[in-house]
């Protein structure tokens, strides 16, 4: 591990341990103990300074003695909201929204993603869904949490909608007193620490094809290889 030190009146900043890979991104290989709160600044130099120098991604590997980094390693892209019952409320979300009529949960994901945070995403898997009954037009709403592997990490917000966006800690996420109070927004903090464990599975869209059209449709389930 780089350390912080001053030499002829300059600060060297701190950096993780890395490599290149051959996509133009760096890879960490984190072997020694050290405070989560310490990882999570040397974390922060380390993307900054990998930004300056171009890398498209940063790909982390933790031992399963060092599973007390995880928290300080991964965040969400979080939004605050101009319109609708969070606007003011300096509420921080993730990015959500009403898939449109014909568009997959998959695409639709992607795209309100895309819409909010600028950030280019691919689909992931389903970790969970709620049922609510009468909500919009008096109709039943599903709900659907998606996880999305980002592409790109730059944000630019949409300014007509969104007040503010920002990469998290889920920990900060989940420490939000509305999260505390609504249990939906906990349990999505819960469900991505989960999924980056490895203790949860989720529902990938498996294309079939209609034995009445030529159409696609896609059939959700939690074993990608699945073959029939």
């Amino acid at each position: 591990m780089d350390r912080t030190h001053f030499e002829n009146g300059i600060e060297e900043v701190r950096m993780l341990p890395s490599f290149d890979d051959e996509h133009g991104g760096v890879i960490v290989e984190m072997e020694v103990p050290m405070d989560p709160n310490d990882f999570g600044v040397i974390l922060r130099c380390s993307i900054s300074k990998w930004k300056l120098q171009g890398k498209k991604g940063v790909w982390i590997k933790l031992p399963i003695e060092l599973v007390n980094l995880v928290e300080a390693a991964v965040k969400l892209v979080v939004v605050q909201e101009k319109q609708g019952s969070f606007r003011g409320t300096g509420i921080w979300k993730i990015p959500t929204g009403i898939v449109e009529e014909g568009e997959d949960i998959f695409l639709g994901a992607r795209r309100e993603v895309k819409e909010e945070t600028g950030i280019d995403t691919e689909f992931v898997d389903v970790l969970a869904f709620r049922q609510v009954h009468n909500t919009f037009f008096g109709k039943s709403d599903l709900f659907f949490l998606c996880m999305l592997r980002p592409l790109s990490f730059d944000i630019h917000k949409q300014d007509s909608e969104i007040e503010a966006a920002k990469w998290m800690p889920i920990a900060e996420y989940e420490a939000q007193p509305f999260a505390q109070k609504h249990y939906i927004y906990k349990y999505a903090a819960h469900l991505c620490l989960a999924k980056v464990d490895g203790v949860c599975t989720g529902f990938v869209p498996l294309p079939v094809a209609s034995s009445f059209n030529d159409e696609t449709s896609y059939l959700y389930v939690n074993n990608k290889d699945l073959s029939l």
